[in-house]
């Protein structure tokens, strides 16, 4: 799919889903990593990741496109077009968007999901706590009964 096919998209979801022309540019913008799409205040233009579509389809790529619209056209009626305002969250539900898109496959959000590799555990109530990451057991203290705390190496199978 190229950006005058996304175009005619855009508008034929504006059309249908709003009652409002989209009269501003719609694009593909390959370097987006994190998000489904942007809208821009200042030019009014909406920028799609096309690895969203690469990667789930057009129907989750239609709610991003719905999800960039509802900044649209509340921007242009001068109505609460953030995710916090009220005008927004209530568009959205109506017309179908999604609020968050899909992580994609090897994305830094999903490699960040990480197992946990050690355990804490009181001596004084047995109160455990896990953590991905390695401390020094004498600065802490349990949360608890303030007892003292013993560190244990947790035992993680390679899946590679």
């Amino acid at each position: 799919m190229n950006d005058e096919m996304l175009q005619a998209w855009v508008e034929k979801v504006s059309l249908e889903s709003f009652g409002l022309a989209f009269r501003h540019r719609a694009t593909f913008n390959p370097r987006l990593r994190t998000t489904g799409g942007r809208y821009f205040t200042k030019s009014h233009n909406i920028e799609i990741n096309p690895h969203q579509l690469e990667s789930f389809g057009a129907e989750e790529t239609e709610k991003i496109i719905k999800h960039e619209l509802c900044h649209y056209h509340l921007h242009i009626l001068k109505r609460g077009y953030q995710h916090k305002d009220a005008d927004f969250k209530r568009l959205l539900a109506k017309v179908g968007g999604t609020r968050f898109c899909n992580s994609l496959p090897g994305s830094r959000t999903e490699r960040r999901v990480q197992p946990y590799r050690y355990k804490l555990v009181c001596k004084k109530c047995g109160l455990e706590y896990l953590r991905k990451r390695k401390l020094d057991p004498r600065r802490y203290a349990c949360g608890k009964c303030s007892g003292k705390l013993l560190l244990i190496t947790l035992d993680i199978k390679n899946e590679s």
